[in-house]
């Protein structure tokens, strides 16, 4: 298909319980999204060189620190903690009972497509799944089929 419309996918049609077209997601600052398993948290060079500047450090210095190379390409390390594997630059200390993205403002395009991640939009029985480890799925916002379309962008925005 060139230069038409998309092709119409799930989140397209109207909700048969509320009739909503779109979805609904409002975080909740669980951290759920940047924890569990050992991961991949890919980015581009340019995104790593923002978040080194964040962090008041050359790039160099940032991938020494922070990342490692993996089979997929270098990845922001993950941390060991109590409820299993954090990406480094999760906070659960600053915000009592929140977890906070120490890089948010900078946070690369894979962190800041969450949930509209092209596996999670497949199908409504993904999205559905999703929601036993995401309490902000089917709440908060109503984000419109287009909306949804953007912020999914050209980059995949998959969890390997």
């Amino acid at each position: 298909m060139s230069g038409g419309a998309p092709a119409a996918e799930w989140f397209d049609r109207a909700d048969p319980d509320t009739g909503e077209v779109g979805l609904r997601f409002g975080c909740t600052m669980c951290g759920n999204c940047c924890s569990g398993p050992p991961g991949y948290v890919l980015f581009t060079e340019a995104e790593g060189r923002a978040i080194a500047g964040r962090l008041g450090m050359g790039y160099e210095r940032f991938l020494a620190e922070f990342t490692e190379e993996t089979s997929r390409g270098r990845s922001i390390i993950d941390v060991e903690r109590g409820r299993g594997f954090d990406c480094v630059f999760l906070d659960r200390s600053s915000v009592p009972g929140k977890a906070v993205c120490g890089i948010y403002e900078d946070r690369p395009a894979q962190c800041r497509t969450w949930p509209f991640w092209r596996e999670m939009l497949r199908s409504r029985d993904n999205w559905v799944r999703a929601k036993g480890m995401c309490p902000g799925l089917d709440h908060g916002r109503l984000y419109t089929p287009v909306e949804i379309r953007v912020v999914r962008g050209g980059s995949g925005g998959e969890r390997p």
